[in-house]
């Protein structure tokens, strides 16, 4: 005679077993501002060469505010231009977007058309890891310029500056590009690694054994500018795999 009730439990335990994980992919057009939390940005709908996306640009409010500051005060501040997408958190995973950049027609002789994506960003939004260009430099005439093409950075601790004063060239390397023309960017995660790739190359451009935020880090994605930058985006997905 069959035990019904052995039966019964084998039965169950066959759906009790976990199967493959399914990634969730996410797709974000990004030719408006709708799903965008800005931070000291203003977001508009704008063609580039004749491909739809979204403008980044300082906000006027902002800056109004920075010029009531004195250059000393302007100089320690740190500015933090974001547009963070609403209702998506992220860990782990693949993050792939066009972007471009370019001075902005007052910026400072410093600027060089930065502009990037921002993960595992707090409510704060001052806290973050970030890949960025500085598409100015992938052709200029000096090796030294061409050498600060591509950054990572993790802030607020990790600054550009901190990590190029104290690892020279670890955080940061070379990519050939051209202001003001659409990027493909893909930016990998897992856990403390993450890599940069861009043009579609096999090989990434930058890789970081580890990341500032840790194994465990997780918080928003952002389309992220810096100082005296218009910047276009577009196309952006997000794969997010299960946290590791």
């Amino acid at each position: 005679m069959v035990n019904v009730t052995v039966v019964a439990l084998a039965a169950t335990a066959v759906f009790l077993v976990p199967g493959p994980s399914v990634a969730q992919v996410k797709h974000y057009a990004l030719e408006s501002a709708d799903g965008l939390g800005l931070h000291n940005v203003t977001a508009e709908p704008a063609t580039l060469h004749g491909k739809k996306g979204v403008r980044l640009t300082l906000s006027e409010e902002t800056r109004r505010a920075l010029e009531r500051l004195t250059p000393e005060e302007r100089n320690q501040r740190q500015l933090h231009q974001l547009a963070r997408i609403t209702d998506l958190e992220f860990s782990n995973g693949d993050i792939e977007v066009e972007l471009a950049g370019v001075p902005a027609s007052d910026a400072q002789e410093g600027a060089r058309g930065f502009v990037g994506i921002a993960f595992r960003l707090q409510p704060d939004n001052e806290t973050y890891d970030a890949f960025y260009l500085r598409p100015t430099n992938g052709r200029a005439d000096d090796q030294e310029r061409r050498n600060h093409s591509a950054q990572y950075i993790s802030h607020p601790a990790w600054t550009w500056s901190r990590l190029r004063k104290e690892t020279p060239s670890k955080y940061e390397s070379y990519v050939d590009l051209l202001a003001g023309e659409w990027t493909k960017v893909k930016i990998e995660v897992r856990g403390r690694v993450a890599r940069l790739f861009v043009h579609d190359n096999q090989q990434p451009t930058l890789i970081v054994n580890d990341v500032k935020t840790g194994a465990n880090g997780k918080g928003g994605i952002a389309l992220w500018l810096d100082a005296g930058t218009v910047a276009h985006f577009r196309n952006l997905r997000v794969d997010l795999t299960p946290n590791k």
